[in-house]
């Protein structure tokens, strides 16, 4: 299909062009994708036998390469969404060289849809980015106590309308929670690691487990003690899971496994702080609860009926 734009030679990409990093080559591709009309996602990277961690190629392709499949649909959903894909050809390959610089081995320039027009490009979703200007605002409404859906409604009212701020809800959210990472790395992490620390040492049946990002900062947390071992051990078949104990100025869930004893009496199994209420970060606390009482599954757990807590409930504790 025909481009409404015209690119200049040297601003787009060609067979041989070498960048200093796989992040570089991202940038490039996706900085020619905003200003010829798609948006950009990668679609695959292969990693080095050696130390499994360094990228020795990557394809970068247009967000409507391939289909998708309906076998990969929910069987709840039955696929309800239309489908936005068509397939499309363009795409930009790299492969790491011997001196650690990484060349462009394959480029496909044509596409088999239509592309933005420049006045809609910020709404493309590899274009999203939350502005200095807009990251400010977003600390000062946070730092206020102003919650996020209301931050967010005001300053797309500022923008002229949601559409024009060039960042989703999502984005936002996932802004606070690296800005509440940080803010935890760099203050209550310390403190909180040498306190496990002590406690392990007075209690060498205290157990913990750290869920760490890319970044290497703390995002989950689960801990129990010897009293916390042995009460499961003796009346864990039903176990009550809530994650309503949101009190902290972040409003970091803090969720508690708890049940009764032969005396009816509230007793404690673990606890956890979380940062966010998704999928995976309940399959890795449910996992790290399981592997501290050696994969003893409750009979019973009741919770809050959360979407994505029942989903991984369903996942580790039912493995299906």
């Amino acid at each position: 299909m025909d481009n409404p734009m015209a690119i200049p030679d040297e601003t787009k990409p060609q067979i041989g062009m070498h960048f200093n990093s796989e992040s570089e080559a991202y940038e490039f591709y996706n900085s020619y994708g905003g200003r010829l009309g798609f948006s950009v996602r990668r679609k695959y990277g292969n990693k080095s036998k050696k130390d499994k961690t360094t990228i020795t190629s990557r394809r970068f392709a247009c967000n409507k390469q391939s289909i998708r499949k309906k076998d990969n649909c929910d069987i709840h959903t039955n696929c309800p969404r239309e489908e936005m894909r068509t397939d499309c050809p363009a795409r930009m390959g790299i492969t790491l060289m011997e001196n650690g610089k990484y060349q462009c081995h394959d480029f496909v320039e044509g596409h088999n849809h239509e592309l933005h027009i420049p006045s809609t490009t910020h709404m493309m979703r590899s274009q999203w980015n939350i502005s200095e200007i807009h990251g400010h605002g977003i600390d000062l409404a946070d730092d206020s106590e102003i919650r996020p859906k209301a931050a967010f409604e005001y300053m797309g009212r500022q923008a002229g309308g949601r559409q024009n701020l060039g960042f989703t809800p999502k984005d936002h959210h996932n802004y606070l929670r690296s800005k509440r990472q940080r803010d935890l790395g760099y203050g209550e992490a310390a403190s909180l690691l040498q306190y496990f620390t002590e406690q392990s040492r007075l209690d060498p049946s205290f157990s913990y487990a750290v869920q760490l990002d890319m970044d290497e900062l703390i995002t989950n947390i689960f801990w129990t003690d010897a009293r916390m071992i042995i009460d499961y051990a003796l009346f864990g078949d039903v176990v009550t899971f809530d994650t309503t104990f949101c009190t902290n100025k972040e409003n970091r869930p803090f969720g508690i496994f708890s049940g009764f004893n032969h005396h009816r009496g509230l007793i404690i199994f673990g606890a956890a702080l979380l940062y966010d209420e998704t999928v995976e970060s309940f399959k890795w606390l449910f996992k790290a609860f399981l592997e501290t009482h050696r994969q003893n599954k409750p009979i019973t757990i009741f919770t809050d009926q959360d979407a994505a807590m029942a989903k991984a409930i369903s996942e580790v504790f039912n493995g299906t």
